[in-house]
This record gives C-alpha cells, sequence and structure tokens, in this order.
C-alpha cells in the first residue's frame, strides 16, 4: 500500500454517506472519526490524538484497531454504493500488528488486498450468491510515515435484499 505517498488527496468520489453513517455510531463520534481523503482505490480515515490517548500519552490500540477496522469497512461500503449495491458489511476476521507507538494524531489507510479476490471476483460472487467475501489491508503510519499498526481483514458483504431469506 502507497498510502504515505497522498494521505491529503482529494476525494474523487461521495463519501457523504459513509460520514453520515460514521455521525450515527457512538464509538466514532467519541474518537471524532472523520473521513480524510478517498480517491477510489484507497480510504483515509483520521481521528485526533486527544479522544484517543493511553496512560502513556500515546494512541490507545483500542482506537487503532478501531479506526483501521473502520476504513477496512468504509471502503468497501463506498465502492459498493459506487457499483449501485445495497448491501451490509461485517467484519469477518483480521488480524493486527502494533509495530510502534503513535504519538500524534491517527490516521488509518485502507485499500483492497492484492493477494486475495480481486474486486470483480467480489462482484461476481455477490451477484451469484449474494454475499462475497473481500480481503482488506489496513495501515496507521507514525509520524514519520513508518507502520505504527497494521490490519489485515477480511470483510463479508450480504445483498439486502436477500439478507433476511435465509
Amino acid at each position: 500500500m502507497n498510502a504515505h505517498a497522498s494521505p491529503s488527496a482529494e476525494p474523487l468520489a461521495s463519501t457523504s454517506s459513509l460520514e453520515s453513517t460514521l455521525r450515527k455510531i457512538p464509538l466514532t463520534e467519541s474518537m471524532h472519526v472523520e473521513v480524510a481523503a478517498y480517491d477510489g482505490r484507497v480510504l483515509t480515515l483520521s481521528a485526533p490524538l486527544a479522544p484517543n490517548v493511553n496512560d502513556k500519552g500515546c494512541a490507545f490500540g483500542g482506537s487503532i484497531a478501531s479506526l483501521l477496522t473502520l476504513a477496512g469497512w468504509g471502503l468497501i461500503l463506498l465502492k459498493l454504493e459506487a457499483a449501485q449495491l445495497d448491501c451490509d458489511i461485517y467484519v469477518q476476521d483480521s488480524t493486527i500488528r502494533y509495530l510502534a507507538p503513535l504519538w500524534g494524531d491517527l490516521r488509518a489507510h485502507a485499500e483492497i488486498a492484492s493477494d486475495g479476490p480481486h474486486w470483480d471476483e467480489f462482484l461476481a460472487a455477490l451477484a451469484a450468491r449474494g454475499r462475497a467475501r473481500l480481503h482488506v489491508n489496513c495501515l496507521t503510519p507514525t509520524e514519520s510515515g513508518a507502520d505504527a499498526c497494521t490490519l489485515v481483514a477480511r470483510f463479508v458483504a450480504i445483498v439486502r435484499s436477500r439478507a433476511n431469506t435465509g
């Protein structure tokens, strides 16, 4: 992921639905999560350090994990909306690695993993079965650009019209 190259890129796609959804989640309100950028490939969420600080003065690991998970989930939400698909999205599993303390504001970058199903395969599975899985890679950089934390997650999308039928 080359998320360090342009973390403040102007969004190419509308993020208003994601921003609206984030405002309805009490945790994201407490964390002060905001959409920082979205270019159709990478979603960047941000949150200030102050409401996400731990007893040592650096970012709380739970806040970092939450922001990374939200970035992966939000990326899929935005891409499905662009494809005009109405789905429920769930995190199925994830692996997180804390590599360095984060002493400043939090940023989480998410993009579809290159080593799992590609977007077109995901859409084909969604059309055929009404559900599909997708791997997303997420990272939080330090102030110097090194990785502070990485998350690899598998998300499941279920078409809403089929979600309640079995």
